[in-house]
Order: structure tokens, then C-alpha cells, then sequence
């Protein structure tokens, strides 16, 4: 067994924070040369095409992740990794399980993305919402457990019932110097025509580009920033863009049109480079009811982009350090969200002290961090 020998393990590479998050330790554990196997249950999505030439992809076959559980302990009892890390709860599921079928001493690490009492709650998840009984019994067995944030880990100990202490909080590698590259990318998209500017023409009007971007779905509460956005146009022109694909994607464009909306508001699906829209635009609001430590609120700080937020569980409080680094309003209120939208249109943090924020959230910072957590 090789201790520089890690598996990292996901559901797929489909495009979406916590899989970019992942992508990007694989990067640091590689440039530490560290030996990096990506498993995955299915090996599909968009990010598969970035995955560095030394990594082995290890394809599963399985169409839900937790009947992948006979194929990884064929893979533990064969590959004999020194460490397997998992990434969301299934997996973090799995994981164990395999491990005590294969009876290798691998160690596991399981990582925690999301608020899990919130999280395991979702009408959507019915699934899910067992997960908090069964990782009561699983969770002891993991050789490590790490919290994408201090909010997350706290949730996590009074869900599970289990000590603090047991848990260790790693903010996520977000930034890194490709997303500098890619911000710097041109733009296509109309709304941003004016050569890089962060504005486009409306008649003789200057018309701000406010973003969002995230899964299409009931946890980001996409429905409360598109009314806060008619709320603002009460008082200014903006136009909005979210970008993101998902289930909910037929409910918010009805919900553009009833609003009115449709002359000023786009979702143009998933795009591989959401940096070059978050370094153009005027504002980037993140409207979630819940999360765990939102990778698209430190990109939007990393890209200088001026950034509003719910103050949901967890994490948006710790990113902005309170407020000081953009406002937090109260969940599931479109006045107040619409009120900070435009106080921050109006008088925008400079984009230099935003990017005074990232450095807990570097690529260099967060691996440096996972070795220790994977005994490297």
C-alpha cells in the first residue's frame, strides 16, 4: 500500500461546484505528485475533459452510487489506495461500506459540502432524508472527516450527534491560476459587447449585468431573485443572467414571463467559463436558502465582482466576513435582497478589497491543508 496513493471518489464529473472543487485538489495533489486516482460511479460530465493526463479515471458502471458498492470494494481490494477520499454524503455512504466489506486498511476521509440537516430534508430528497440516521452509525468508522466550512462542520456535529473535535474544517480550493485565465477570456454573449466593458448599450441607457449562476434547482432560490430583480427595475434598468441548467429551469421561465421580465432576464444553460461573466458583470447575488460553503460567492470575489448574498446556512457569513465584504440580507426576502441590489449597484465595494478576501480559499492554501488531512 502506497500512502501517496489517493482515490478520490464522486458520482460523475457533471458540472457543478463541489466537482469543480474536486477537479481543483486534483490539480494540487498532482502538482504535489501525488499518485491520483479519480473514481467515479459514472464517468460522465463536463469537467472529464479537464482531468490531467496522470490521473486514472476509474469508471464504476453504476447508475446510482450507492449500488456502486460492490465495484469499490473490487476496486479497494485491488488498488489498496492509501487513502480514498469521498466528497457528498452518498459517497461518504459508499465509502465506508466498501471499506468494511473489502477489510483493507485503507484509510477513508469523507468530506461534508452541504448544511446535511437541510440538506437531507429536501421534498426532492427523499432519499435523503435518512442519511442523518444512517451516518449516525457510519460516520464514527471514517479515519477523517472534514467540513467545507465552520458553519457546516458545527451542523454536521449536532446532526449526527457526534463530537466537534472529530471534524476538521478545510475551506475549498477555489481559486486558482486558471480561473484568473479564464476570467480574462472575451465575452460572445451580446449583454457584454462593449469590449470587456462590464456594461451594454440600451438606447442611450448604460444597463448593468447582474449574475447568478448555480444549479437550477429549489436549494438556490432562483424564484426570489428574479422578484427582486422586477423590484429593482421598479427603479433602474438591469438586465440578469443565471446561469445553470436543472429541473427547475421550466418554472423559472414561466416565472420570467409572468414577472415581465423577459425583455431583460436570460438563462442561457451551464457554460464552461462562468469567470469571464463574473469578471463583466455588475453584480453577482447568490439567493440560496441553503449551502455549505458557495464556490461561486469566492469566485465572484476572486474575479473582483461585487457580490451579494442570503445569509443562509452556511457559509456566506463566513466568505463575507460578516457583511464587510458585501452585504448579507435575510433569507426569502425579496425587499431586502432587491434594497441591497441596488445599494450595491449604486456604491460598489472596489474589486480590489474583494480579492483581499481569497487567500483562505487558494489552491496552494487548500492543498496544503488536505495533506495534512490525508497523510501525506
Amino acid at each position: 500500500m502506497n500512502a501517496r496513493h489517493v482515490a478520490l471518489f464522486m458520482p460523475s464529473m457533471r458540472g457543478g461546484g463541489a466537482e469543480r472543487v474536486m477537479l481543483n485538489l486534483v490539480y494540487g495533489l498532482v502538482e504535489r505528485d501525488v499518485q491520483v486516482d479519480l473514481v467515479l460511479a459514472q464517468e460522465d460530465g463536463t469537467y472529464l475533459s479537464r482531468v490531467p493526463e496522470a490521473v486514472r479515471i476509474v469508471d464504476l458502471r453504476a447508475k446510482r452510487v450507492l449500488t456502486c458498492i460492490p465495484a469499490l470494494r473490487r476496486y479497494l481490494v485491488q488498488e489498496r489506495p492509501g487513502t480514498l477520499l469521498a466528497a457528498v454524503a452518498h459517497t461518504n455512504l459508499a465509502a465506508l461500506v466498501a471499506r468494511k466489506l473489502s477489510k483493507v486498511p485503507t484509510r477513508i476521509v469523507i468530506g461534508i459540502h452541504n448544511t446535511f440537516s437541510i440538506a437531507s430534508q429536501g421534498a426532492a430528497m427523499k432519499r435523503s432524508r435518512a442519511l442523518p440516521y444512517v451516518a449516525r452509525w457510519l460516520y464514527p468508522y471514517a479515519d477523517g472527516i472534514v467540513a467545507v466550512s465552520q458553519g457546516v462542520a458545527e451542523d454536521l456535529a449536532q446532526t449526527v450527534r457526534m463530537d466537534r473535535s472529530r471534524i476538521e474544517v478545510v475551506y475549498n480550493p477555489v481559486v486558482t491560476p486558471e480561473l484568473y485565465q479564464q476570467a480574462d477570456e472575451p465575452l460572445s454573449h451580446p449583454w457584454f459587447a462593449n469590449a470587456g466593458s462590464a456594461h451594454a448599450e440600451l438606447g442611450d441607457e448604460t444597463v448593468p449585468v447582474i449574475l447568478g449562476v448555480g444549479r437550477l434547482s429549489a436549494q438556490k432560490n432562483f424564484p426570489l431573485l428574479l422578484r427582486a430583480v422586477a423590484k429593482v427595475r421598479e427603479k433602474r434598468p438591469v438586465r440578469l443572467l443565471i446561469l445553470g441548467e436543472g429541473d427547475d429551469r421550466a418554472a423559472l421561465e414561466a416565472l420570467v414571463h409572468d414577472l415581465g421580465l423577459s425583455d431583460c432576464v436570460a438563462l442561457p444553460g451551464f457554460v464552461d467559463n462562468p469567470f469571464a461573466y463574473m469578471r463583466n458583470a455588475q453584480l453577482f447575488v447568490l439567493s440560496s436558502d441553503w449551502e455549505g460553503l458557495p464556490t461561486v460567492l469566492i469566485e465572484a470575489l476572486a474575479c473582483g465582482c461585487p457580490v451579494v448574498s442570503t445569509d443562509c446556512p452556511s457559509g456566506p457569513m463566513e466568505i463575507l466576513d460578516g457583511g464587510a465584504y458585501g452585504p448579507l440580507v435575510p433569507m426569502r426576502d425579496e425587499n431586502a435582497l432587491a434594497d441591497a441590489m441596488l445599494a450595491s449597484l449604486d456604491k460598489p465595494i472596489r474589486g480590489e478589497l474583494l480579492q483581499q478576501r481569497i487567500n483562505e480559499f487558494t489552491l496552494d492554501y487548500a492543498t496544503e491543508q488536505y495533506t495534512k488531512v490525508l497523510h501525506l
